[in-house]
């Protein structure tokens, strides 16, 4: 199977069902997660449908039901799509000793499930359960045992479900208002009970509710007919939580025919299985790049990066004779130091690459690349254009140090200098080469002195210039009150001799797709944490591309000129009131 997805150029997901899982059911009975399927699964992808239940013929014909409802007008999906009738135990190939070896022991893996129990029972009463969306629900079950106490439809507050679960009924008003006042009620925890012939939903928010914090979890199950009986005639009943391994219910084959894991699914959409195809489809056209021709040289190759030293390496480059390249790309991976994503680092941390080939130049250890560490995810790969930076390799030997904060857990690191041309049909004595650097500014506190830290710089433009550009790196960190610098929406402003004002605006930071939409270009799809949202010029488990600017039709080409660089909140200088953030900038023209 993986030979003949290297063969036709695609990749395959496969996907194993159970109705043991509420989770699951979510996915195949909401209509927007299976409009995501197929809108969004790119058409390099074909999806293996399973099931691990003994229903298997039956949940074949239900899931090939599905699909066809949403794809009217996408026929060409369905020609993607194959769907076993033959329960995964019985395959007898080798697909049941990945899902049965890799496990599923991430978010929304294993049966989600709570046991009723009562007096009056004999035996206990198990169903699955789909607890609440993570955007506006942060508590989650222990292992305690609860009273269920009925508080009706939900929609007003009910002061008998102190320190109990709160069995609520569907509909009437939203989960968010259920669940708030539950909450107000002093109830330990909520149970909406879905309407009869009704599937479980993805209980989430909707506009301003997600951004009010909610400090009870909350789940959805089906209606029982015994719960519901014990509660009406008054009977003490019981609630306790658990969660129940299970195999992996996906795994994926990339175009080179490797084994891949798809990482967490946030909540019940096809979306996170299109994300993973389209990293394949990225990691594939990758690996189209870096077969283009250039000279390459090896900075890194597997080295362990932890501690306050980071990785670092010595590299002769008198061999590379740059001379008649003006093109420099940095071929960077991270991996984590085992094969499973349960071995990567639990949070994401910027990752800075600095060299110094003249320790005398006030260049030395000038920033070379920057990139974000996946959270709980292994799969980096990128490839950045750096080119005005070449200058800075102006030496034999060269000491490159790649490293994030010391006290992060483990990355595993290669890098590659790639030297190449840009434009073969030019003529050698027509091209444009970079040859000096002049720093600008560095970053800072996000704050209301944050501007007055940057004062005008004053240049000229040495002989024989044919372009001058700024060259710029630009990440948020932190939040305050506003979510600056991560979250917010903020301008940078470089003002070119008073009048030319060239602007980079991070808008899509704190977009709930930010970063999800850049999967395409290397952010690792998938990943633990808010990973989807956009951020102040940055991604989880991305290259920082670097903004370049050609400013030279705003200079006087043989005088002095002034360059002033400024940033700004919603148009004005930031003034937070807590927790400034930090803004990370890497300039120079």
């Amino acid at each position: 199977m993986g030979a003949a997805c290297v063969g036709l150029n695609v990749s395959l997901i496969i996907h194993a069902f159970t109705n043991k899982s509420a989770f699951l059911e979510c996915l195949w009975t909401s209509l927007s997660s299976l409009t995501d399927f197929v809108q969004y699964l790119p058409e390099s992808c074909h999806v293996l449908f399973l099931t691990f239940d003994d229903t298997a013929l039956r949940d074949a014909l239900w899931m090939k039901e599905q699909i066809q409802s949403v794809s009217t007008d996408r026929k060409d999906v369905m020609s993607r799509v194959h769907i076993s009738p033959v329960p995964v135990h019985e395959l007898g190939n080798w697909i049941p000793s990945v899902l049965y070896s890799w496990g599923c022991n991430g978010h929304n893996c294993g049966l989600a499930q709570v046991t009723f129990t009562s007096t009056e029972w004999d035996t206990p009463v198990v169903a699955k359960r789909l607890d609440a969306r993570y955007d506006w629900l942060m508590e989650s079950w222990d292992q305690r045992s609860y009273s269920l106490i009925d508080a009706g439809d939900g929609c007003v507050p009910s002061a008998t479900v102190a320190a109990a679960v709160a069995w609520v009924a569907e509909g009437n008003c939203s989960f968010f208002t259920k669940v708030q006042n539950m909450a107000n009620s002093k109830a330990a925890g909520v149970l909406v009970y879905a309407a009869i012939g009704n599937p479980i939903q993805d209980m989430n928010c909707e506009g301003e509710d997600c951004s009010t914090p909610l400090s009870i979890p909350a789940s959805m199950v089906h209606l029982e007919p015994c719960v519901v009986h014990a509660l009406w005639k008054k009977q003490l009943v019981n609630v306790s939580f658990q969660i129940t391994p299970t195999p992996n219910f996906f795994f994926g084959i990339d175009q080179q025919g490797v084994l891949a894991e798809m990482g967490w699914f946030l909540y019940p959409t096809f979306r996170f299985m299109s994300w993973q195809a389209q990293w394949f489809d990225y990691s594939w056209q990758l690996q189209e790049r870096l077969r283009r021709p250039a000279q390459v040289v090896t900075v890194f190759n597997n080295s362990v990066m932890q501690g306050e030293g980071g990785a670092i390496a010595t590299v002769d480059l008198r061999a590379a004779d740059m001379v008649d390249f003006d093109m420099l790309e940095l071929d960077a991976s991270l991996s984590c130091p085992g094969r499973r994503d349960e071995t990567c680092a639990h949070w994401d941390h910027t990752v800075q690459l600095f060299v110094c080939c003249d320790h005398f130049s006030p260049h030395c250890n000038m920033e070379l690349g920057r990139w974000i560490t996946a959270f709980r995810r292994g799969s980096g790969h990128w490839l950045t254009d750096v080119s005005p930076l070449l200058p800075l390799l102006n030496n034999g030997k060269c000491t490159f140090t790649m490293k994030t904060v010391s006290w992060a857990m483990p990355w595993v690191t290669s890098l590659y200098l790639r030297f190449s041309s840009s434009n073969h049909s030019v003529r050698h004595s027509d091209k444009l080469y970079p040859f000096k650097l002049m720093s600008l500014y560095n970053g800072g506190t996000f704050d209301k002195d944050y501007n007055k830290g940057y004062q005008p710089v004053k240049f000229t433009v040495p002989a024989s210039t044919k372009e001058v550009e700024v060259y710029a790196v630009i990440t948020g960190h932190g939040s305050d009150e506003n979510g600056c610098g991560e979250f917010c929406v903020t301008s940078h402003h470089f003002l070119i001799n008073g009048v030319f004002d060239n602007s980079r605006i991070f808008d899509s930071a704190g977009s709930a797709l930010g970063c999800a939409a850049r999967v395409g270009e290397g952010a690792v799809p998938n990943e633990h944490g808010t990973w989807l949202y956009g951020r102040g010029g940055w991604c989880d488990g991305l290259q920082v591309n670097p903004w370049r600017i050609d400013i030279s039709s705003q200079l006087n080409m043989t005088g002095s000129n002034t360059i002033l660089y400024f940033g700004l909140y919603e148009g004005h200088d930031p003034n937070p009131t807590t927790n400034p953030g930090l803004k990370g900038k890497s300039e120079v023209v």
